[in-house]
């Protein structure tokens, strides 16, 4: 039986899904959370097999919540269900510890799919990020998006600066200085070859990284 946790702060998708998943006899939603941090506190308890997780939540975006997942149970497949497209954010968060990326839109038997295929320890790549990680390997990285090109943490100073977020505010809730997440987002101009926040959210926008 795979225990599947639901994280979306959208309670219409995870009825949605927990019903879709009811009908499989292999499949049981043990958890359910609105946000980043209570997809942490599940994880903390453990007794799970899968997260299935949007990106897009207040408080504490699945972004975050990914890489404090991934230090805490490194193991654990994290299935991204995102409305943003593949485009957006699919490599950089497979490159960041995902196990799979998919939009809403998809097929709704994909989702089963790929949730049997991250449990057995596999990534599972639709045809078009494949497409989009044979590019960059063949192209180099400086080909891709810019947001590409970020870490981890630079990405989530990215985001969080793009919304409007103070760095004092990032520091406390990231438990980070805030001379580091100033070095950051020193980081986050260079690569991105951006001057202001302003900028940033721009380019957020633009790319349809934030709504």
């Amino acid at each position: 039986m795979i225990r599947i946790a639901i994280i979306d702060d959208h309670a219409m998708v995870r009825a949605g899904l927990r019903q879709f998943f009811a009908d499989q006899i292999d499949f049981t939603v043990v958890a359910e959370a609105a946000n980043g941090r209570g997809a942490i506190e599940i994880v903390r308890k453990g007794e799970v097999d899968v997260i299935v997780m949007d990106i897009s939540m207040p408080d504490q975006s699945g972004i975050d919540a990914l890489a404090a997942i991934k230090a805490r149970a490194p193991d654990l497949p994290v299935l991204i269900l995102s409305s943003f497209p593949e485009a957006h954010y699919a490599t950089t968060l497979l490159r960041q510890g995902a196990s799979g990326y998919l939009n809403k839109d998809c097929d709704p038997e994909e989702i089963i799919t790929a949730i049997r295929t991250v449990c057995r320890g596999r990534k599972y790549i639709t045809a078009g990020v494949a497409e989009r990680l044979a590019d960059g390997l063949m192209s180099g990285s400086g080909d891709g998006p810019l947001h590409g090109q970020l870490s981890e943490r630079e990405l989530q100073v990215f985001l969080r600066l793009a919304k409007g977020e103070t760095i004092g505010h990032m520091a406390v809730s990231m438990s980070l200085s805030v001379k580091t997440v100033s070095t950051y987002r020193t980081r986050v101009m260079e690569k991105m070859k951006l001057e202001s926040n302003s900028d940033l959210t721009y380019y957020a926008l633009k790319n349809g990284l934030i709504q």
